[in-house]
């Protein structure tokens, strides 16, 4: 059991698959935590204004994704009690969260702190400010900003979206006593597509569903 007394660092963890299975694979820990995070979200509608009208419907089209902004502050003076390299921690932040020749791209990352919902992300923008150097040009003290946005993967957007509309793919996971043509029909007010269900989640049997199983409902012409 963790110490409730110890203070909880903010990690930040790299992974190369976008639905963040497996290990990561590299991890930064801020030492200092920042003092402030900025989480902002936008929501977008289409605004079109008819002729002669002097204002305008607005019709929701989605939520974009959300960005999160934060900054770590790196002291290698030792006045923070723990001395540290600031060039091999800066370099660090920017192997975890940056391109990945494995992947061809960043890494995607998760960022975990205390209570806070774990934000699956990647990074859009990141400064480096260096603050106190040695005399021999070594750098002591550096300041990270970086801004971070949100990243789910397909299944996971679908999932988290719970759109209604027919029109759109829905996930379900399955509960003890579902059965694929209650299910349709609650999805497309059709039990009788229950069989072009079954073949895009290639389901032999589609009379005994495993709970626990996610079905995905595509669009499907009634």
């Amino acid at each position: 059991m963790a110490d409730r007394g110890a203070l909880e660092r903010l990690l930040i963890k790299a992974y190369e698959q976008p639905d963040f299975s497996g290990s990561p694979v590299g991890e930064f820990e801020a030492y200092v935590n920042p003092s402030e995070i900025t989480l902002s979200y936008e929501m977008e509608y289409d605004s079109a204004q008819g002729a002669g009208t002097t204002s305008s419907r607005m019709e929701f089209k989605k939520v974009k994704p959300g960005d999160m902004s934060l900054t770590f502050f790196l002291d290698g003076t030792g006045a923070n009690g723990r001395p540290i390299d600031v060039q091999e921690k800066v370099e660090q932040f920017q192997t975890v969260t940056g391109y990945n020749g494995n992947i061809h791209r960043p890494n995607y990352l998760k960022v975990v702190w205390g209570t806070l919902q774990v934000k699956r992300c990647v990074l859009k923008s990141a400064s480096i400010a260096y603050k106190l150097f040695k005399p021999d040009g070594v750098p002591l003290r550096a300041v990270i900003t970086a801004g971070f946005t949100d990243s789910s993967d397909d299944q996971t957007r679908v999932a988290l979206a719970r759109d209604q509309s027919p029109d759109l793919t829905h996930v379900r996971l399955v509960k003890a006593g579902d059965n694929l043509p209650s299910l349709c029909f609650e999805i497309y007010g059709d039990p009788r597509l229950y069989l072009a269900v079954a073949a895009a989640n290639r389901i032999d049997d589609f009379r005994n569903l495993v709970p626990g199983t996610r079905l995905f409902f595509p669009p499907l012409e009634k």
